[in-house]
């Protein structure tokens, strides 16, 4: 009797796993890794990666064969509904802190690891701890770097006016692209705020996509104006670290309401 029971126990946990197995398989989201600050600075550690764990980090995606694209290579793979393979990731920067100058670039650069940072125009060559033009402009020389805008002030976009959310989404992508001599494709929402009116706004401005953190509906980013980014820290271990570069993450993590 025992053994019969553990052999129905056995069957039911066999099916079980054969259903979920198919129901994931098309479940898969290339996780779309996103960085702050690259110091020893603790004064927010959820935003704050020390260089030496995230020199492990990328160490970590290279010794386990992941393949990391460029932004342009990740937007038109979704829009196109193609399937990436199960090792496939995104590197992001929010805020163009002067770390990730100093302490992130040369590690991306050993590995030939393409990134992009979303800087706040504004603020650029007027606080101390974020980058300055001219190193930005030494980034944007390498392939490997992609340059987005995070507004003008980094304000809290649900909370704005008309006039001022066009001048965070618009005027900001024009600062950019006018210090670079480059177009600028991609918005990252501070703190990833956002509605379905400002997602139009974006679109409307001439960005290909936007990125939010953990916000919203669409757990396997179908929508390129809500791309949901998975956060990085020092607190990540080997096994967590698998969790949240598996491509299921986003299956089972709570997600924010949009604004």
């Amino acid at each position: 009797m025992v053994k019969r029971l553990l052999l129905r126990f056995f069957f039911i946990l066999v099916v079980a796993g054969i259903g979920f197995g198919i129901w994931v398989q098309d479940k898969y989201v290339v996780p779309v890794m996103m960085y702050h600050r690259v110091s020893l600075a603790d004064e927010s550690p959820m935003n704050t990666v020390s260089p030496k764990a995230f020199a492990e980090q990328m160490d970590f995606l290279k010794k386990n064969g992941y393949g990391v694209i460029t932004l342009d290579d990740f937007v038109e793979g979704n829009k196109a509904r193609k399937k990436f393979s199960h090792k496939t990731v995104v590197i992001t920067f929010d805020d163009g802190y002067k770390d990730n100058f100093k302490n992130a670039f040369p590690i991306l650069k050993k590995y030939h690891f393409p990134a992009a940072i979303f800087l706040i125009s504004d603020f650029i060559g007027i606080n101390p701890n974020l980058l300055s033009w001219d190193q930005i402009k030494e980034m944007s020389q390498y392939d490997i770097i992609t340059f987005g805008s995070h507004t003008r002030r980094h304000v809290y976009l649900p909370e704005e006016s008309e006039e001022d959310l066009n001048n965070e989404i618009v005027e900001s992508k024009r600062i950019i692209e006018e210090h670079l001599g480059k177009p600028v494709y991609y918005f990252a929402y501070p703190s990833g705020g956002f509605s379905e009116h400002i997602k139009s706004l974006v679109a409307m401005a001439g960005y290909k996509a936007a990125f939010t953190t953990n916000r919203g509906h669409d757990r396997y980013n179908r929508d390129l104006y809500e791309l949901s980014r998975i956060r990085f820290n020092d607190w990540d271990s080997s096994i967590v670290l698998w969790a949240k570069l598996s491509g299921y993450y986003n299956l089972f993590r709570k997600l924010k309401p949009s604004h």
